[in-house]
């Protein structure tokens, strides 16, 4: 297994960066949930993305593999997604019966997020070709490390059950679940700083 080499990246990067993203995502229960038909899926997640996490390219907090196999989107503290076009691409894409739900998974989102000073990774993923080699746990420790430089936490909610257990080898601890209706378990986790 080659060790992956990660880098922080600008917004030259942007659409490799969120291209990687959307392959990481194709399989993912709560993507896939809002998005179930292939077509809705490709034309709505990257608009998503970049809405959910592109202030990351920004503010220094995007980072990518060297070979963009993986991609994680990290907004410092008092910086936010962009709720209006998050809400707007909702509206647009997600069909009326789940729509309903995932407001009110937002909703519950936004009660998890912590108070104090906080770097959110609202996005990381590796390309399903590469993934199971590293570049998960790569790209959590070189974000993490500027947490722990910084002394901040460092929060997320996990759309996929079978990520928690990475999450939590690197620190990170379940708050709750969130569930609303139809939609699959969301899990808020909070690291605190090292």
């Amino acid at each position: 297994m080659k060790t992956a080499m990660v880098r922080t990246i600008t917004a030259a990067d942007e659409v490799r960066a969120i291209d990687t993203i959307v392959m990481a995502f194709a399989a993912d229960p709560i993507a896939r949930w809002c998005w179930p038909e292939s077509h809705q899926y490709l034309t709505s997640m990257p608009d998503f993305t970049r809405a959910f996490g592109g202030g990351a390219f920004l503010h220094n907090g995007a980072h990518s593999t060297d070979d963009y196999a993986g991609a994680a989107l990290w907004l410092p503290p008092n910086v936010h997604s962009e709720e209006q076009a998050l809400g707007e691409i909702v509206e647009r894409t997600v069909s009326a019966s789940t729509r309903g739900d995932l407001f009110g998974m937002l909703e519950q989102m936004g009660a998890y997020h912590p108070k104090a000073p906080h770097w959110y990774l609202p996005m990381i993923g590796v390309d399903p070709p590469h993934q199971g080699k590293g570049y998960g746990g790569a790209l959590l420790k070189y974000g993490l490390e500027r947490c722990d430089r910084d002394h901040t936490a460092a929060y997320l909610e996990s759309t996929n059950p079978r990520n928690i257990p990475l999450y939590q080898r690197h620190g990170f601890e379940v708050l709750g679940k969130i569930q609303v209706g139809s939609s699959p378990p969301l899990v808020p986790m909070l690291r605190a700083p090292r």
